[in-house]
């Protein structure tokens, strides 16, 4: 194995995961979210001898978002897939059913809200509240200031709250 190879399971790989999470909030689909991160981890292999002290998760999600607009441009006509459908099932420890069936609502309220938001918007979000990256990654994986970080992120998190107060009074 060449030290290439080596750096990438050891640094890059580990962070597969997260970035197939972030590629289905951009293209809300399984497969292409899989297709896309594939693409991507070898982008990833192909280009690790340009990443010269910089943060490895930052620098793969530029590269999954990029690659994910390119896909999307290629698709044009964007599909919109029902996000109840592939929402991770977490299974809750609360002995109460009702309880259960409370929590698993309002994940899906708020998945559901999240996948309605402009791609702006939502990848933002997801960057900071789901993936917990920093302004300063966001705005590297965004290719936007660290003011544009924080405006889109207030905006987002504005829209989702009424997005989630519609949702509430509606059903």
């Amino acid at each position: 194995m060449d030290s290439r190879t080596a750096y990438f399971e050891r640094a890059i790989w580990p962070h597969s995961r997260a970035a197939y999470n972030f590629a289905r909030w951009l293209v809300r689909n399984d497969q292409d979210a899989e297709d896309i991160v594939q693409e991507s981890l070898l982008k990833a292999l192909e280009a690790v001898h340009t990443m010269r002290g910089r943060e490895v998760r930052p620098w793969l999600f530029a590269i999954v978002r990029n690659t994910a607009i390119n896909f999307l441009r290629r698709k044009k006509p964007v599909i919109d897939a029902d996000m109840s459908e592939s929402i991770d099932q977490h299974k809750d420890t609360a002995p109460d059913p009702e309880r259960s069936l409370i929590a698993q609502s309002r994940r899906e309220s708020v998945s559901s809200a999240i996948a309605r938001l402009q791609p702006e918007f939502r990848e933002a979000l997801v960057l900071r509240e789901i993936e917990g990256l920093a302004y300063k990654e966001i705005g590297f994986v965004l290719k936007i200031p660290i003011g544009t970080v924080m405006s889109r992120l207030s905006r987002a998190r504005n829209l989702l709250a009424q997005e989630l107060l519609r949702e509430g009074v509606e059903s």
